[in-house]
């Protein structure tokens, strides 16, 4: 039994496993998983706590996160850390990883108030263990601001990953992977809070470097300026970036891999913003088909490229065709990341503009409260998406007449996001300008200014 356990686990890659196992063939994975279960059940069984063990259940644990099997991983990735807090100790780097592994599943699903201190713990282990400059430490650094700018704690994100970022250049140079990946995450995040004159310079310095190296990670980069030149309307100049991207992974991943379909996406998504809706289509059409064939019919990325085309559908008022899109999609999230999930907003948002479009107020109402709802339990308050979830409420108020409500609500939205992403960005831009028309609709009113003599007779 204990062989049959060393040999599955070995079987699995033994080098950079995040990598590889996320990029491995669907039927080669899925081969070998029947057999990896297996010897998890008799590790259970058998009370079997070697190292071996462990690494068996952590890369199992792994392929099925990566593949949205969350409830069967988490045991898996609980077990791989008592194993190693067992025979490693409570301090060892081994365990290190294997709270971040953890760490990460919770952050996943949107747990984020247990990811937060597992990541916490892998840091000081890290720092402790092999020093508050080592590349590992980085990495600790790089995961815990990750999880930050879920939570839209974009501060405290920006000094960890400025910190990472130092840290790698000092160790590992300018010019390695792992230095040009925290410029990308860096760079992310000032897309996120609208810091578009500090963002491109950065992907700049990375993909001159890519560039030069013959990087993997060229066509990461080249697909996030085009990102950020869309975001900025400089459309003529992100098209061809994302086609370059596009041609580099379908050359090096083939034209099946996930994360070719996620370039398609992309360049859909400039289509539509576009309305060049007929060649948008068949983009999406075909990221929808990659997701389905290579990640499953249940798999968040498939729920998310059915909700982009049901958006499509949408913007051409072909409202039959995406509803049951936008269905499916808030099915598969509710199921497979639980109706509390963060995710969960964006897709009740969805459906719930579709309503709107409709003139369907009353489902519309719904599902934009229970969006609402969401936000403010797990992401707080003061989270760019619990203001844009106001936003829409207000909105929809707003088109119904009811202006004191909707007032009230753009207000808040408003507050959250100047604080959150700042004067200047577009979206703020966009909730003040509604604002601003709605409040000079109210003061021209003819109801209005009945209603206002009827609030002074009951003072």
């Amino acid at each position: 039994m204990q062989c049959a356990i060393q040999a599955v686990a070995f079987a699995y890659p033994e080098e950079n496993p995040d990598l590889v196992l996320a990029n491995w063939p669907l039927l080669e994975v899925e081969r070998l998983l029947p057999h990896a279960l297996m010897c998890a059940t008799w590790i259970e069984q058998a009370s079997f706590t070697t190292p071996v063990a462990g690494l068996l259940l952590n890369n199992a644990a792994y392929y099925l996160e990566n593949h949205a099997r969350y409830r069967e991983a988490e045991p898996l990735y609980q077990h791989a850390l008592a194993i190693s807090e067992q025979q490693l100790g409570d301090d060892h780097p081994v365990t290190a990883s294997c709270l971040n592994n953890l760490a990460g599943l919770y952050e996943s699903l949107g747990r984020y108030e247990e990811a937060e201190p597992l990541y916490q713990r892998s840091l000081a282990i890290r720092e402790q263990q092999e020093g508050n400059e080592h590349p590992s430490t980085a990495s600790c650094l790089n995961n815990l601001a990750h999880l930050y700018c879920a939570q839209g704690r974009y501060r405290e994100a920006e000094l960890l990953y400025k910190h990472a970022l130092a840290i790698y250049e000092q160790q590992l140079g300018d010019n390695h992977f792992e230095t040009v990946g925290i410029l990308n995450n860096l760079a992310l995040l000032y897309h996120m809070r609208g810091h578009y004159e500090e963002v491109e310079p950065l992907y700049q310095r990375a993909l001159a470097v890519c560039e030069q190296y013959e990087h993997p990670h060229t066509a990461m980069l080249l697909n996030n300026l085009g990102g950020i030149y869309e975001s900025l309307g400089r459309y003529g100049e992100a098209e061809p970036l994302y086609q370059r991207a596009l041609k580099i992974y379908e050359q090096q991943l083939g034209n099946e891999h996930p994360d070719t379909a996620r370039i398609l996406n992309n360049l859909a998504g400039l289509y539509s913003t576009r309305k060049r809706y007929r060649e948008a289509e068949p983009l999406y059409q075909r990221v929808l088909m990659i997701f389905k064939q290579q990640l499953g019919d249940d798999h968040p990325q498939t729920a998310t490229s059915l909700n982009n085309l049901a958006e499509l559908y949408n913007a051409q008022g072909r409202y039959r065709e995406a509803e049951p899109l936008y269905q499916r999609a808030l099915m598969i999230t509710e199921q497979q990341l639980g109706e509390e999930h963060p995710d969960m907003a964006g897709s009740l948002n969805n459906l719930a503009t579709l309503y709107q479009s409709q003139e369907r107020y009353r489902e519309a109402e719904k599902l934009y409260k229970r969006a609402l709802a969401v936000c403010e339990r797990h992401l707080g308050n003061e989270h760019p998406n619990t203001a844009k979830s106001l936003s829409n409420l207000a909105g929809l108020y707003g088109s119904g007449g009811r202006w004191r409500k909707a007032a009230s609500l753009y207000a808040r939205a408003l507050s959250i996001f100047e604080a959150a992403l700042g004067a200047r960005h577009p979206t703020t831009i966009t909730v003040r300008t509604s604002y601003t028309l709605l409040l000079r609709a109210m003061k021209h009113s003819p109801m209005q200014r009945i209603w206002e003599k009827v609030l002074s007779v009951w003072r």
